[in-house]
């Protein structure tokens, strides 16, 4: 498997302003939804325009946050992103922290903000890992069930894993017509992605082939936590197995922290993505890449 960078882009929005720490992408109406981890907005990337789309109020009044400002603590932290059955984009906090288990739904006629603690914890269960381990950063569509990646870090003692819950019902918390407690957890799984410079592979962001195959970012990140960034020494995407093969995976020509992953078109040689980079600073420009991987 291969991998090549076709086109690099920064991404800023009308007004010039950056587009901060790009943590996941997902389709939305004519254009992609960029997931901003540290903002109370996303960016709605169409052919000619760049705007911003809110996500979740305002956190103790404020609209962006930093570690330079001492408001880290407070970032919604949505990391992982996909479109459900009505064009509608579901974004999943990260579970990171207690303030960091929650999810919101954007629509065209705007969002809803749930909490889904007694889930994330329940996934922490089932994934064997203590509380302050969980770092939920992809999600994807496996037909009627959502595959949620927990990035691993085995520094932390945390494998690189997943878990499939009831896309339907998960749906139904967020809207508030269930409890989360009563979503149900299928099929635990772990993978071995293999080390760079010593440093593990985990995943960052995954999206469904459509055929029982899911393609997954992934990041050597050498860092102690869930909540610390550290140095990226090695990164690129790899292909899962529908049943239970080692995972393939492609080097990026260059190590770039992708968070999030989209899929343009399925060739019969590959596929065509779109990815993008966080570059753990919140005055740059996340960046936007487009990928083809073949196969």
């Amino acid at each position: 498997m291969r991998l090549q960078i076709e086109e690099t882009s920064t991404l800023t929005f009308d007004d010039g302003s950056p587009v901060r720490s790009a943590s996941a992408i997902a389709a939305f109406g004519d254009g992609w939804l960029v997931v901003q981890d540290d903002a109370t907005h996303a960016a709605w990337l169409r052919p000619d325009t760049v705007t911003a789309v809110r996500v979740v109020d305002p956190i103790e009044g404020l609209e962006v946050f930093s570690s330079a400002a001492g408001t880290k603590h407070l970032k919604p932290d949505f990391e992982a992103a996909c479109t459900v059955p009505g064009g509608e984009v579901l974004m999943l906090g990260s579970g990171s922290s207690p303030t960091r288990m929650r999810a919101s739904l954007v629509g065209g006629g705007g969002f809803v903000v749930a909490g889904l603690r007694p889930l994330y914890l329940a996934i922490a269960a089932a994934l064997g890992l203590r509380e302050d381990q969980l770092n939920l950063e992809g999600a994807c569509l496996a037909g009627d069930r959502l595959r949620w990646f927990q990035r691993g870090n085995l520094a932390a003692g945390a494998p690189t894993a997943s878990a499939d819950v009831d896309a339907a019902a998960l749906l139904a918390a967020v809207r508030g017509e269930t409890t989360p407690d009563k979503i149900d957890i299928h099929d635990v799984r772990r993978y071995d992605l293999g080390t760079v410079a010593g440093v593990a592979l985990a995943v960052t962001d995954a999206v469904a082939l459509g055929d029982g195959r899911v393609l997954v970012s992934a990041a050597a990140e050498d860092t102690p936590n869930a909540v610390d960034d550290g140095p990226v020494v090695g990164s690129g995407i790899a292909l899962l197995g529908a049943d239970g093969e080692a995972p393939v995976f492609a080097a990026l020509p260059r190590a770039e922290k992708v968070e999030g992953l989209a899929i343009r078109e399925v060739t019969a040689d590959g596929a065509r993505l779109l990815a993008v980079v966080d570059a753990d600073d919140f005055e740059a420009p996340s960046v936007q890449l487009a990928l083809k991987l073949f196969w």
